[in-house]
């Protein structure tokens, strides 16, 4: 029966993850699907290009909930059903994996920055914190969330083997970080050649 729910609540958080709040919103603001225009990203920053901020801004907090309501929820009954560190490891990766290759829309899913900032929060709010406020200074500095993504994922790890050293939640959140940073792989080309769009670039 352990072993039924601990399967059960990885599934559900991938499913959670799987709901792709750019695509949704976007056709809830009767905009343009995102995966076709810039960089057909499902993600906020893209949907920011459409010139939509409060679309951006739905795409942005919807990401970060189901992310972080994965993980709290998974935390929150942990002594109730007998979840063990292994599966909230497994949970924290569900969720996000869920976002990068979405089931309900053909496995093309976003790069997960701000699913991947909801699952820090519930991990621990000053680790979420610590990650934003890394994300914040490196977009403010070079307007570039592609640059800020890639510095905050490879601090994220870091930071939780400070506040709690080395534990299969960290396996997860640096393979996450991992994840995150191989989604990349477009933007740093783009950035190695100077053709990353800046924050607030409007689409073509």
């Amino acid at each position: 029966m352990d072993a039924l729910i601990a399967v059960g609540a990885v599934l559900a958080a991938y499913l959670i993850g799987s709901v792709s709040f750019a695509v949704v919103v976007s056709r809830l603001f009767g905009l343009s699907d995102p995966r076709t225009y810039g960089s057909k990203n499902p993600g906020a920053t893209n949907v920011l290009r459409s010139g939509n901020k409060a679309a951006a801004a739905f795409t942005l907090l919807g990401d970060g909930f189901k992310g972080w309501l994965a993980v709290w929820l998974a935390l929150f009954f942990q002594d109730k059903f007998q979840l063990g560190t292994g599966t909230i490891a497994a949970i924290i990766l569900a969720v996000f994996l869920g976002h990068l290759w979405p089931v309900f829309f053909k496995f093309v899913g976003g790069k997960g920055v701000a699913t991947a900032l909801g699952i820090l929060l519930a991990v621990n709010v000053w680790l979420g914190l610590g990650t934003f406020v890394t994300w914040l200074v490196i977009a403010y500095a070079f307007r570039y969330s592609s640059l800020a993504a890639l510095i905050a994922s490879l601090f994220a790890p870091f930071y939780y083997a400070l506040l709690f050293g080395a534990d299969l939640n960290l396996l997860a959140i640096a393979i996450m970080s991992g994840l995150l940073i191989y989604r990349h792989g477009q933007n740093i080309a783009n950035l190695m050649s100077g053709k990353e769009s800046r924050i607030g670039s409007k689409k073509k």
